[in-house]
């Protein structure tokens, strides 16, 4: 294949959702992804009320309540003198939007491609490495380089030609690079180091939790897996290289302090090469176009892993993408204001988002991993402040309406397209 009409570069959630909806527009679309399959540990899980809603309204909801999957039915927070404090109670939204699904993101990805194979416009290109932009004598993009794993020519790189290309290929983007795109960095005081332990009963569960401990300039949380918890150990930016020189032994006294529960499965975290570390950033693009491109997702906004909300965020953009995308492809010519259009949609909601995300940092985690975590005086008392604020969260009515379906939902959610819903839907 040598030209399509939108080539889609990495096959994350954003990068598939906008294959299958420009699929079902009928436009030719190609999906590149660089590795074989989507069996990948440690991605986000979290499937929020809005992408759940999204899959109802492309006719995919009862395929998608299949998957193995969680309920997460509240957000809650241990608050030092105040115990665990529920932030958002999910069953005050009207079902069946009313909960976030837990997943293993390679189900979700694996779901998506089904259902876009299905679409006769629609191909996926695995372990097809994009490592560069075409351009025409003005700066256009008009394709994108890529390098197959069943190369064997000198160089072995292919073109392929399109109308646009779109990257997807989140927050280390090869090709935001290429078109000369930089983001603007916001401060992160903490990374996260991803490792498995064992469930003593395997099987799938009906609820869901992600509430955190909380220690010393530290904390950790752990996701429901079929056979084994999925856990995340929070500590300050800049420790990966001491956590590794002090070793596993310490590593794992560290986690059975956290989780004392968990304490008889350390063991089976077996050297520090377990431990799979994620650089968190923040950051995004000022401008996430230029002529013939778009970036969306990762690759025009990092994310936090605070609020789970990355992968939602990225589904929207591509929504939203593809609504504006596909009557320019349909016509073979994707104009520069159509991309801008698309940015001018998304950027409300990835301030805020951001926004809320940094407040996040600097109210919880950096006092945190400061060794300043509010804590309660000796008789269990707090401050006359924080109990203003639990007083609020518990028993505000509007606070109680409000902040669950915010964070079910997030700001300006996207529906599906007129051309991508089923005719019965």
């Amino acid at each position: 294949m040598e030209r399509t009409g939108c080539a889609v570069v990495g096959g994350g959630p954003a990068g598939m959702m906008l294959g299958l909806l420009l699929a079902r527009a009928g436009v030719d679309v190609v999906v590149l992804e660089k590795h074989g399959d989507f069996l990948r540990d440690f991605r986000g899980d979290t499937v929020h009320a809005s992408t759940i809603r999204l899959m109802d309204e492309l006719g995919l909801g009862p395929g998608f309540r299949a998957l193995p999957q969680s309920r997460l039915q509240n957000v809650a927070f241990p608050v030092p003198g105040a115990g665990l404090v529920t932030l958002a109670d999910f069953d005050s939204l009207k079902p069946p939007y009313n909960y976030v699904a837990m997943m293993p993101q390679w189900d979700f990805l694996d779901f998506l491609a089904s259902a876009a194979k299905a679409e006769p416009t629609f191909t996926l290109l695995m372990e097809c490495e994009a490592t560069g932009l075409e351009f025409d004598d003005r700066g256009r993009v008009t394709g994108v380089r890529y390098r197959s794993a069943g190369d064997t020519a000198a160089g072995g790189e292919q073109v392929l030609h399109a109308d646009v290309v779109v990257a997807a290929d989140g927050r280390q983007s090869v090709l935001r690079r290429a078109a000369g795109l930089s983001p603007k960095e916001y401060p992160v005081p903490f990374d996260v180091w991803w490792f498995k332990l064992p469930r003593r009963t395997p099987g799938r569960t009906g609820a869901a939790g992600v509430v955190p401990a909380i220690g010393d300039r530290e904390a950790m949380i752990a996701l429901n897996r079929t056979d084994y918890y999925q856990m995340g150990y929070l500590a300050p930016k800049g420790a990966d290289a001491r956590i590794r020189a002090e070793g596993v032994e310490r590593f794992r006294r560290r986690v059975a302090a956290l989780r004392p529960d968990l304490a008889d499965t350390v063991g089976s975290i077996s050297g520090v090469e377990d431990l799979h570390w994620l650089d968190v950033r923040l950051n995004r693009l000022r401008r996430w176009y230029a002529g013939g491109f778009l970036c969306i997702g990762d690759a025009a906004h990092a994310m936090s892993p605070a609020g789970g909300v990355g992968i939602n965020l990225a589904i929207q953009d591509a929504v939203a993408a593809a609504k504006r995308l596909a009557p320019d492809l349909r016509r073979g010519q994707v104009r520069t204001a159509t991309l801008a259009a698309v940015q001018r949609r998304r950027w409300m909601p990835t301030v805020v988002v951001q926004t809320v995300q940094r407040i996040m940092h600097r109210a919880v985690f950096v006092p945190l991993f400061a060794g300043k975590f509010p804590s309660a005086d000796a008789a269990g008392n707090t401050s006359r402040l924080r109990q203003a604020l639990l007083f609020a969260i518990r028993h505000n009515p509007v606070l109680r309406r409000i902040l669950p379906r915010v964070i079910a939902f997030g700001p300006l959610p996207e529906h599906a397209p007129g051309f991508a819903r089923p005719l019965t839907h």
